[in-house]
């Protein structure tokens, strides 16, 4: 007896993977003792094996924590079930929005990944076409692209693809964003009301959608309370923390400063708000600053910041809706959807 139970035991360590090996469908096949294709039938729930070697082949999948390999399974189906975020940092406006993502994916059969630029996409035009090109096929069914450096004609995909805040030029992608045009305007035409004439902005990413209907919105409601646009109080943030510092201070720091700074978004209005502070000025009773976002880390600055709220969250769920709805091979009732945005007056600005 005592031979027979070494004799089992010396199998079994045979065939169990160390900590530090990959497990693999030989290994669940070898301990359970049937084939390779037995197992593959019992993963694909296939027809032709008995209940109780299903059963043994189960345990012993849970016992091992065995995971088919994505790649292996998209060679087999050509379908893998994941969708993929690309952003170009995991930022406060990007960290938003893919919580939304989460909400979405729950329930719908397929599973969330998500690739970062590392912070550098300025510096790495076309991150994303070489990404997709990589792991399309292999890895993604479909990827949402958030604030994506490149037009669609520049791109190499061969998977459904959704834009958040989507690149200039000429494109065809399904996209969705805020109202960025409306919400500039509202926020602009706010800080008009309560009596700021000379009014900077700090604006964003030239490349994006976004960032030139901002600034048209804000040039808009200066036009039309008959205000001209100084050249000299329009910089370019870029939405980069960096260079709105150094746009913030060749504002504050001129012969002639702005009474209100308007930021594209909000880590460059709180930017905007720390630069005041190291030259000794007081926000907002020395310069009223408002944003663009409502990232929660606008309610936590000091002053909390005037903002324009976008529904970053629900950005990220409805693109993701998108995204499996045309890998089900549904059709969209829209290819560009618009959300609406929300004035948020908090302790940033004040009357002049």
């Amino acid at each position: 007896m005592s031979n027979v139970v070494d004799n089992d035991l010396r199998d079994y360590d045979r065939h169990v993977p160390t900590s530090t090996s990959r497990v693999t469908i030989r290994d669940v096949a070898a301990l359970a003792g049937v084939s390779v294709a037995t197992v593959s039938k019992v993963l694909n729930q296939r027809y032709g094996v008995a209940a109780a070697t299903t059963a043994k082949v189960q345990a012993v999948i849970d016992e091992l924590g065995y995971e088919a390999s994505l790649v292996a399974q998209s060679l087999r189906n050509q379908r893998t079930n994941v969708i993929g975020v690309l952003v170009a940092d995991i930022e406060p406006f990007s960290a938003e929005l893919l919580k939304g993502a989460a909400a979405a994916i729950r329930h719908s059969g397929f599973e969330l990944v998500v690739y970062s630029a590392g912070g550098r996409a300025g510096e790495q035009v076309g991150w994303e076409s070489r990404y997709l090109s990589r792991l399309s096929g292999t890895l993604l069914d479909g990827a949402v692209l958030v604030t994506p450096t490149v037009t669609e004609k520049d791109m190499r995909r061969s998977t459904p693809i959704v834009a958040v805040d989507p690149h200039t030029g000429p494109a065809d992608l399904p996209s969705v964003a805020a109202d960025s045009l409306r919400g500039a305007k509202a926020m602009t035409e706010y800080l008009i009301s309560i009596g700021h004439r000379r009014i900077g902005m700090v604006s964003g990413r030239p490349d994006l959608q976004s960032a030139q209907l901002r600034e048209t919105g804000y040039r808009q409601a200066l036009a039309e309370a008959g205000i001209e646009v100084d050249p000299e109080i329009v910089t370019i943030g870029a939405y980069d923390p960096d260079q709105s510092r150094e746009s913030a201070r060749r504002l504050l720091t001129a012969a002639d400063r702005p009474t209100a700074i308007f930021c594209a978004n909000d880590i460059s209005a709180i930017s905007v708000i720390e630069t005041a502070a190291e030259l000794g000025l007081s926000v907002p009773d020395d310069i009223s600053v408002a944003g663009f976002d409502n990232v929660p880390e606008s309610a936590l600055s000091q002053p909390p910041l005037t903002t324009v709220a976008q529904p970053i969250r629900e950005l990220g769920r409805r693109a993701v809706e998108m995204l499996i709805a045309l890998l089900r091979g549904e059709e969209l009732e829209e290819r560009t959807v618009t959300l609406d945005t929300e004035l948020i007056v908090r302790g940033s600005t004040r009357p002049v």
